[in-house]
């Protein structure tokens, strides 16, 4: 292989310098006392059950009325959008000039096995709506959702779409069974109804393992022989750390919500085939008639660009409007490539339809 060196004198140089890289790694952990992440000021502007609604806090005069409401998935925590001051999503949209909100969904416990997808779509969103109206003034919001969070701003600009004036998906999947989806191939084959009726709320770290398991070499060996560079210094260590946290901060799943979730998205693929019901009510994607911006990641392997664009055609929107990133899933707002190119385009998109 280029660049390595395979005499018995260059292997043990080489040994001898990840040996003394790994000595200083962890000279560099032992400084480290905690693991800053989400620094951007919030207020909390409303409590439910485990749910909390924030708005981000910024001095920039806004440029846009209609605030922005983020919804995250289920898995893992929404603070990856507020990661680290170089690396936010949400402090470069508010330098930006616009009003941004949050649901931070919490960590579900053995209370919320029987919540659904009714009650996290039409109780808690909507909810959160409801607050992000009455606190700006504003009659209609700009909704963000992102990954399931983006599915779930599907599902309720169709069954709500008074109350919503823009929609911005982001690495969010649409059609479930795209033969290139990896994740949908694996959840093709859970049984849903044992693993629900076994476990209650479905374990976080369960659901992590699974999500590294579709990329072993990257995401496992090819991490660890890259650790120590990732730790050379203070800096370089709290970045690294920061996502390393994000990524194992896994909450358990409402159990009632992952098996329909698993069952009529990942299995049955309702969502495409209008056949998905929330509520008793029917979600109908052809009620959208909002302008939409689409954004996915080239190299996504949990959301792939092919399971984002079936969106296109099944809206009644006349003003959709996609944004490819080269980047990953997390990438999408993490890297710097995108951090230069999705938080201009989402603002510079809202700001022209700020009516």
């Amino acid at each position: 292989m280029k660049g390595m060196n395979f005499t018995v004198s260059g292997v043990i140089g080489e040994l001898t310098e990840f040996n003394r890289k790994v000595a200083s790694s962890y000279s560099t952990l032992l400084n480290i006392d905690e693991i800053d992440v989400g620094q951007t000021p919030t207020e909390t502007l409303y409590r439910e059950d485990k749910l909390k609604l924030v708005r981000y806090q910024s001095d920039t005069p806004k440029r846009c009325r209609t605030p922005l409401l983020i919804c995250y998935a289920l898995v893992n925590r929404p603070y990856v959008v507020d990661l680290e001051p170089d690396r936010s999503l949400v402090r470069r949209l508010l330098g930006l000039g616009l009003d941004i909100y949050l649901i931070d969904w919490g960590y579900p416990d053995a209370a919320d096995r029987c919540l659904d997808l009714d009650d996290y779509i039409n109780g808690y969103l909507d909810n959160c709506v409801e607050q992000v109206r009455a606190h700006s003034g504003q009659d209609r919001i700009n909704l963000l959702g992102i990954c399931q969070g983006g599915t779930f701003s599907l599902c309720y600009s169709a069954l709500h779409p008074e109350k919503v004036r823009n929609l911005i998906t982001l690495v969010t999947p649409v059609d479930f069974q795209t033969p290139d989806n990896l994740l949908s191939h694996l959840a093709r084959q859970v049984d849903a109804d044992l693993a629900v009726d076994t476990y209650g709320n479905i374990p976080g770290e369960m659901l992590n393992d699974s999500y590294n398991s579709l990329m072993p070499m990257r995401l496992g060996i090819q991490k660890n022989l890259a650790m120590p560079n990732l730790l050379k210094d203070r800096e370089s260590a709290l970045s690294f750390l920061r996502m390393e946290k994000w990524i194992y901060d896994s909450p358990d799943q409402a159990g009632e919500a992952f098996r329909q979730f698993v069952k009529d998205c990942f299995q049955q693929n309702k969502l495409m085939k209008s056949e998905m019901t929330i509520g008793g009510q029917a979600v109908e994607l052809h009620r959208i008639n909002h302008p939409i911006l689409n954004v996915y990641g080239e190299q996504d392997h949990l959301v792939p660009p092919s399971a984002s664009k079936a969106l296109a055609g099944l809206t009644s929107s006349s003003d959709y409007e996609e944004l490819s990133v080269p980047a990953g899933h997390i990438g999408v707002f993490v890297s710097g490539r995108s951090q230069a190119l999705v938080p201009p385009k989402i603002a510079d998109w809202l700001i022209a339809r700020d009516a």
